[in-house]
């Protein structure tokens, strides 16, 4: 039996710690199908590329000399894979560890749906390790936003049935190379999150099918990626669902504007909250997040994209 050729793709980005764990579960995994796996340094500054590859020296290591955000670095390795013979590419984030039987069932649920060409696994959260924490999304246009029934739910058995979903996250999704060659790589505007969204989405749109594939299972150690804490976080989150509704909302300057009114408006409020009393840790904490949020919808509306400021950034 021929087994499907697929590469894993792990992007690193000062996450030496992260990376060698993910590898050593990959390493745990299943002998069969084969596979072959990549990691991308994107520009780290921690060491990491000595630390993986005392390691694992059998590795290869693609070193992209800058950090090019989430997008960016995986289209490093998707237009390196695509070069190669594999048929499947399948990005895994470096702060995951996967069940052994991962592999084998990412492939087997590409077997059973043929049609499908992007597939999503069932994600768990690291540190509570029954509790889902992402297995696919549909668009809520009302919302302008993703809800999935599993978010946040525990485990018990409800979740085993595979669905045709508008967009599965980016931390593990495996995707046919016949994606990419059609519709082009990850759009490196986004930098970090919505990326995978937009990319769903036009692969929804060229009419590629998306599936969840809950019998792959992994354990996600969520925002482990977001060293500025949730400031960070907030500023690419706003900023890129305008991003996101521009390029794929109908109707969309309309939300927009109303989404980037009512931030602002938020904003403004936790500011009085924060003049009127006393302004403890919590409190500052919050009134950073919205005034990262705000930020972000700025930039949107100015047209910068890629990175955040580097403000935004605690240092560690």
């Amino acid at each position: 039996m021929r087994f499907p050729k697929i590469v894993i793709l792990i992007l690193n980005w000062n996450g030496k710690k992260d990376t060698i764990e993910c590898l050593a579960s990959l390493e745990r995994a299943l002998p069969s199908p084969k596979f072959a796996t990549v990691v991308i340094d994107n520009g780290s500054t921690d060491n990491s590329v000595k630390a993986i590859r005392e390691a694992f020296p059998e590795v290869p290591i693609i070193e992209t000399g800058k950090n090019l955000g989430f997008a960016g670095g995986n289209n490093v390795g998707i237009q390196w894979a695509l070069g190669k013979s594999f048929d499947w590419i399948l990005l895994l984030n470096n702060d995951t560890v996967i069940a052994p039987d991962f592999i084998a069932s990412f492939l087997k649920a590409a077997k059973a749906k043929p049609e499908g060409k992007i597939f999503g696994a069932k994600i768990y959260r690291y540190d509570d390790r029954e509790r889902i924490d992402h297995l696919g999304g549909f668009w809520n246009p009302a919302l302008a936003e993703f809800e999935s029934n599993a978010f946040g739910k525990i485990d018990d058995g409800s979740f085993e049935e595979m669905r045709q979903v508008d967009y599965v996250c980016g931390c593990a999704l495996l995707m046919h190379r016949s994606v990419p060659e059609k519709i082009g790589l990850l759009e490196e505007s986004f930098f970090l999150l919505w990326e995978e969204s937009d990319f769903c989405a036009r692969a929804k749109k060229a009419g590629f099918q998306i599936w969840t594939a809950p019998q792959a299972k992994l354990w996600h150690k969520v925002s482990a990626s977001f060293t500025g804490g949730k400031p960070h976080m907030h500023y690419f989150w706003w900023r890129n669902r305008l991003l996101y509704l521009s390029r794929n909302g109908k109707g969309c300057r309309k939300i927009v504007f109303s989404e980037g009114i009512k931030c602002f408006k938020l904003a403004l409020l936790k500011s009085l909250q924060l003049f009127f009393t006393k302004a403890d840790l919590k409190r500052t904490e919050k009134a950073r997040r919205y005034r990262a949020g705000c930020l972000g919808i700025l930039h949107y509306f100015l047209g910068r994209f890629g990175n955040c400021p580097s403000r935004l950034v605690r240092k560690k």
